[in-house]
């Protein structure tokens, strides 16, 4: 939505009179990973379950580029880390957040199927322990 003015070139001048001025609508079109909130840039990122669960560095893009980024062990689905100055460039930059999502892996064999359940019996995790309060 910012306008750029550019001097002396727009349309001739009446009469043979200068050339106006050129204005330019700035829009920023959708990306299909990145949404931009401002200068703040951000990005959803896919993580396994281990990687949540025992931390891992993974490769994140930027607009500047892939770099690594720490996921801390123990993280949550819908946790937003920050990535200083890794949004849009100017006076100040913005930041880049990048949303955790968890992605269960399907089961899709007997062995991924003995592996979950093996799971469910050792954790003994309620994800809906806050809903029974």
């Amino acid at each position: 939505g910012q306008q750029l003015r550019v001097p002396a070139h727009g349309e001739p001048g009446v009469g043979g009179e200068p050339p106006g001025d050129l204005f330019v609508q700035i829009h920023i079109a959708p990306h299909r990973w990145f949404r931009l909130e401002a200068r703040d840039v951000w990005l959803d990122l896919p993580i396994a379950p281990w990687e949540a669960a025992l931390g891992a560095t993974v490769r994140v893009p930027t607009l500047a580029g892939k770099v690594d980024l720490k996921i801390p062990k123990g993280a949550q689905t819908d946790q937003q880390l920050r990535l200083r100055g890794r949004g849009l460039p100017g006076s100040p930059a913005g930041d880049q957040f990048v949303v955790l999502k968890i992605v269960a892996p399907p089961a899709q064999s007997p062995a991924d199927e003995a592996l979950y359940k093996e799971m469910a019996a050792h954790l003994q995790t309620n994800p809906r322990q806050a809903l029974e309060s």
